[in-house]
C-alpha cells in the first residue's frame, strides 16, 4: 500500500501526468456544456467521466487536483450561479475516489458499480443537496428526493458509460500518453 502513494505523489512530480491532467480537465468544461439542465437544482451531466480516466491513468493525487481546478475552469467559462467552494471540494473528491478505484489497478465491473455507487451516495445525494440547501435555504427535503429518483434512473447508465469508457482506456493504455 505503501508503494501505492508514492506512485501516486510521484505522478505530481511528472510532467506527463500533469499535461494529461490538463487535457482532461480542458475536456471537462466542454462536456460541461452538453449538461441537461433540468431545473435550478437538477442537472445531469458527463463531466465525472473526465475525472475517472485522470484518476484511472494518474491516480487519485493528480485527479483530485485536476478535478478541482476544472470545476473552477467551468465556472469561470459558464457559471450557473454564485461560486461556491462546496462543488470544487465534490469535484476534488469525485477525481479522488475514482482515483482510489482504478489507478493502477484492473477496471472491472464490480469495481465501476462501487466507485459510481459511493460517487452518487456520497456526493450526489449527500454532499450537493447539502450545498444547495447551504446556498439556497432549507429545500433540502424536497431536493432530495428528486435527486434520488434521478440518480436511480442514471446510474446504470453512468455504470454502463464508465465500465465501456475505462475498459477502452485499458486496452488501449499503451497509445495514451506514451
Amino acid at each position: 500500500m505503501k508503494e501505492y502513494w508514492k506512485s501516486a505523489a510521484k505522478e505530481l512530480r511528472s510532467v506527463r501526468s500533469i499535461t494529461g491532467a490538463a487535457l482532461f480537465a480542458a475536456m471537462s468544461p466542454i462536456l460541461a456544456l452538453c449538461t441537461i439542465q433540468v431545473n435550478q437544482f437538477l442537472s445531469i451531466g458527463f463531466t465525472s467521466l473526465t475525472h475517472a480516466m485522470t484518476g484511472y491513468f494518474f491516480g487519485p493525487l493528480v485527479a483530485a487536483m485536476s478535478g478541482g481546478i476544472a470545476d473552477i475552469i467551468k465556472y469561470l467559462l459558464k457559471p450557473d450561479g454564485p461560486f461556491f467552494p462546496g462543488f470544487t471540494l465534490n469535484e476534488i473528491l469525485v477525481g479522488f475516489i475514482y482515483g482510489l478505484f482504478f489507478y493502477k489497478r484492473k477496471v472491472t465491473l464490480h469495481k465501476c458499480i462501487s466507485a459510481r455507487l459511493i460517487v452518487t451516495v456520497g456526493i450526489n445525494l449527500t454532499l450537493t443537496p447539502l450545498w444547495l440547501s447551504m446556498l439556497y435555504g432549507n429545500a433540502y427535503k424536497f431536493m432530495v428526493p428528486i435527486r434520488i429518483i434521478k440518480n436511480i434512473v442514471l446510474i446504470p447508465v453512468d455504470i454502463f458509460l464508465l465500465h465501456t469508457l475505462l475498459k477502452f482506456c485499458e486496452k488501449n493504455k499503451n497509445r495514451f500518453f506514451r
